[in-house]
């Protein structure tokens, strides 16, 4: 599995892409191109450009959660779909692949939970994703599920992760829109992808609002492996507290080479890692290739 970091809150020197507080990754694996969320603004097409890569050879698009840092793009990226859509030589390429392939041409995947679409505010400004599952079907073949999905032989959708830790996801973020008015928003629906290789699993997170020791362990009992060889993503983890040593605890007794908490775990925590275990740093353009 190949993953290029589209988007994070860090840059790297001499690498002239840009960052934002948000997340996008692109995964290679299986003969598929997957986009792992969509940032907050137009940054991951831009990035993806600058990179060499085109929106028109993704084969899915799946969301982490419901944030408008993670889900963002998805307007730019309708708008840019239907910039390609429009264009003649676009139109007679499909025409060709669906000669090709029988009249077999499809819209690409778009897998997330059903709850990514809910009405959410935080400190009395909206942090919804700013569009409709029916818009997003007018460019994509729109998946909502709680349960585990296979995207490919590979690379899994968990879904909706339990939350079994006492010290993980006991606080809400912010406020959703209910049948019941607004509540405390525990962002059920946060998720992850986990990627079987050949000698471990290697997990793909957007903020760990579900907790990321949780997801581990879902991850684990969806693949059946125990072996944890790699972590990329946001851990949601600010302050250096209980949870924080916790978590460290848990990953040393991962023994995990190659750990990437990035986007939404902050300086104070990383240092605390740090204290205890290798840790690497992520940015826009930082490529990966995990087997």
């Amino acid at each position: 599995m190949d993953l290029t970091v589209l988007v994070d809150n860090n840059t790297f020197i001499d690498q002239y892409y840009l960052g934002e507080p948000a997340v996008s990754y692109l995964i290679e694996t299986d003969g598929k191109k997957i986009l792992f969320d969509v940032g907050y603004s137009d940054v991951f097409l831009k990035n993806m450009e600058a990179m060499g890569y085109q929106l028109d050879e993704m084969d899915a698009i799946i969301l982490s959660h419901g944030h408008n840092d993670h889900t963002g793009g998805l307007s730019y990226l309708i708008q840019e779909k239907k910039h390609l859509q429009s264009k003649e030589h676009i139109r007679k390429k499909e025409e060709s692949i669906q000669e090709k392939k029988g009249n077999q041409y499809k819209k690409p995947l778009l897998i997330a939970h059903p709850g990514v679409f809910e009405e959410k505010q935080a400190d009395g400004i909206s942090i919804s994703a700013e569009v409709s599952p029916e818009q997003l079907s007018e460019i994509c073949e729109v998946k909502l599920t709680k349960s585990v999905y296979q995207i490919t032989e590979n690379l899994y959708f968990l879904g909706q992760i339990p939350r079994k830790n006492s010290y993980e996801a006991k606080s809400s973020v912010g406020i959703k829109k209910t049948i019941n008015g607004w509540e405390p928003d525990f962002v059920e629906e946060d998720t992850a992808l986990v990627f079987t290789g050949e000698e471990g699993i290697y997990i793909i997170t957007g903020c760990s609002h579900a907790g990321i020791c949780n997801i581990v362990e879902y991850a684990k009992e969806v693949t059946g492996q125990t072996v944890i060889k790699g972590i990329i993503g946001g851990f949601h983890l600010f302050d250096v507290n209980e949870s924080v040593h916790k978590t460290i605890a848990y990953m040393k007794r991962h023994h995990i080479p190659h750990l990437y908490p990035c986007h939404c775990t902050s300086l104070r925590v990383k240092a605390e890692f740090l204290k205890e275990m290798e840790i690497n740093e992520s940015g826009s353009g930082l490529k990966l290739h995990w087997e």
